[in-house]
C-alpha cells in the first residue's frame, strides 16, 4: 500500500516538474520572440521572465533526483553489467547484490550529507538571485531524492533476494500484435 502510494507520488512529481519546466520555457521563448511583433509589444514588454531560467533549472534538478529513484525502481537506471553477465550464476548473484547494496550505501551517505548541507544553507539564509527563493528548499532535492533512491535500491535488493529477478523495463511497439 505504502509502496503503491509512493510510486504514484514519485511519478506524479516527475511528470509535474517536467510539464512545468516545459511550459515555462515555452512561455519564456514565446515572450522573447513576441517582443518583435509590434501589436504585442505594448503588452509583452510589461512581462518579466527573468526568473524562468532559474526556475527551470531547479525543476530539472528535482526531476532528475526523483527520476533517478524511478529509474532504480523500474530497472532503467544506468548500470554496467557487461562483465557481470559473463560470470557464473553464483558470482552474478553476489555481484548484483553487492552492486545494489553499494548503491543503497552511497545514496544513504549522499542523503545524510545532503541533510547536513540543507541545514547549513538554512542557517545561512541564502536566497536565489531571481526568484528570491530560500536556497535550502532548492537543495532539499538532494536529501529527499537520495533517500528515495536509497529506499528503491533496498527495495530492489529485497525483491531480488526473494525472486532472483531484477526489474526490467520493457518497451512496447505501438501497433504490435499481441
Amino acid at each position: 500500500m505504502l509502496n503503491r502510494a509512493l510510486d504514484h507520488i514519485e511519478e506524479w512529481l516527475i511528470a509535474c516538474f517536467m510539464a512545468a519546466a516545459t511550459l515555462i520555457i515555452f512561455l519564456a521563448v514565446l515572450h522573447r520572440y513576441a517582443l518583435g511583433i509590434p501589436w504585442v509589444w505594448e503588452y509583452a514588454r510589461q512581462l518579466d521572465f527573468n526568473w524562468a531560467q532559474e526556475l527551470c533549472i531547479y525543476l530539472f534538478i528535482w526531476m532528475a533526483k526523483f527520476g533517478a529513484a524511478y529509474g532504480v525502481r523500474s530497472g532503467i537506471h544506468v548500470g554496467v553489467d557487461v562483465l557481470v553477465r559473463k560470470l557464473s550464476a553464483e558470482r552474478q548473484n553476489f555481484f548484483i547484490q553487492l552492486g545494489l547494496g553499494l548503491g543503497a550505501f552511497f545514496t544513504f551517505i549522499v542523503a545524510v550529507l545532503g541533510i547536513r548541507f540543507v541545514l547549513f544553507v538554512h542557517t545561512m539564509g541564502q536566497i536565489s538571485p531571481d526568484l528570491r527563493l530560500p536556497m535550502w528548499i532548492v537543495y532539499l532535492a538532494v536529501p529527499l531524492g537520495s533517500s528515495l533512491m536509497c529506499y528503491r535500491f533496498l527495495q530492489v535488493l529485497a525483491a531480488y533476494r526473494r525472486s532472483g529477478h531484477l526489474p526490467a523495463h520493457t518497451y512496447e511497439v505501438a501497433g504490435a500484435a499481441e
